[in-house]
């Protein structure tokens, strides 16, 4: 029985960067963590330790922020594309690249300060195989809640069924979405936060039976409004909150008072995709959570 090298990748994980740009008086604050990674010809470093073809980690370190100098950054997928795209077209034995972004928001209080909102991140995921290219971003840790409007019911039910039916209960969950373009040559800066609207107004006005109902919708309308999308996929766990039994303190509880569960939670995931969707190719291999 013979052994041998399988599919792998190297490079530089969370790349800390920070760029301001000052053209104008209201500074622009971006805030990025960035990982690399590199595919290609490199089995020799990985078995017998041969580093020719091997372009160090801390070069793509010192990439990134040289490139945030000399071009800027503009988008999370823009940046993505341009370093991906350097790496695989300057180093000949880099075959294939894919750049993840995660970008931190900031809110202004004036034209040079600014806060820290939740935990809320914008993301991307930029992978090149030769000359092709897939964009993947999305968003993740948005916190969403509905106080009705939604229900759970008609579930079936045996010996250890505990859980009652509910026509009326809190709905929360946190949001992690991605969704596959069809392009790499798109206006990201419009279109991510259109799609961002979309994924919230659905949430909201979705009459809920089920979060795989919710799901469903958000991943739905997204492709019903923007032709450029190929694909969604969305993995939202249930913030369980349980009406709080206040009746040894003589008091009703008309769904006023709750206790907010940690954990266990339910987690519902699925895709919705376009039939004639174009190949996704390694779009989502290494893609945290959704390979």
């Amino acid at each position: 029985m013979g052994i041998v090298l399988g599919v792998n990748q190297y490079g530089k994980a969370e790349v800390r960067l920070v760029h301001v740009d000052r053209t104008a008086p209201r500074h622009v604050l971006t805030d990025l963590n960035i990982s690399t990674h590199l595919r290609g010809a490199f089995d020799a470093t990985y078995l017998t330790g041969d580093n020719a073809s091997v372009l160090a980690t801390d070069t793509q370190k010192n990439t990134v922020y040289a490139f945030a100098r000399k071009f800027g950054v503009g988008t999370p997928e823009d940046f993505a594309i341009r370093l991906g795209r350097h790496f695989v077209e300057s180093q000949e034995p880099v075959k294939g690249a894919q750049i993840e972004i995660d970008q931190l928001p900031w809110d202004h209080l004036d034209d040079h300060s600014f806060a820290r909102p939740g935990g809320e991140r914008r993301t991307t995921s930029v992978t090149f195989d030769g000359d092709q290219v897939w964009v993947v971003s999305g968003l993740t840790d948005l916190v969403v809640l509905k106080t009705t409007g939604s229900e759970f019911h008609g579930f079936p039910r045996d010996e250890y069924t505990t859980l009652p039916e509910t026509t009326d209960r809190i709905l929360a969950t946190s949001v992690t979405a991605r969704w596959r373009y069809s392009s790499a040559d798109l206006a990201f800066g419009e279109i991510y936060p259109a799609i961002r609207a979309v994924l919230l107004e659905t949430f909201s006005a979705t009459h809920s039976l089920a979060l795989q109902q919710t799901l469903y919708a958000m991943g739905r309308a997204v492709l019903e409004k923007f032709g450029e999308v190929a694909e969604v996929r969305l993995s939202m766990p249930n913030k369980h909150h349980y009406l709080a039994d206040l009746s040894p303190f003589g008091l009703d509880n008309p769904n006023e008072v709750f206790i907010a569960g940690d954990r266990p939670y339910g987690l519902i995931e699925g895709q919705v995709l376009r039939e004639e969707a174009p190949d996704a190719g390694p779009a989502w291999q290494f893609v945290p959570g959704f390979a």
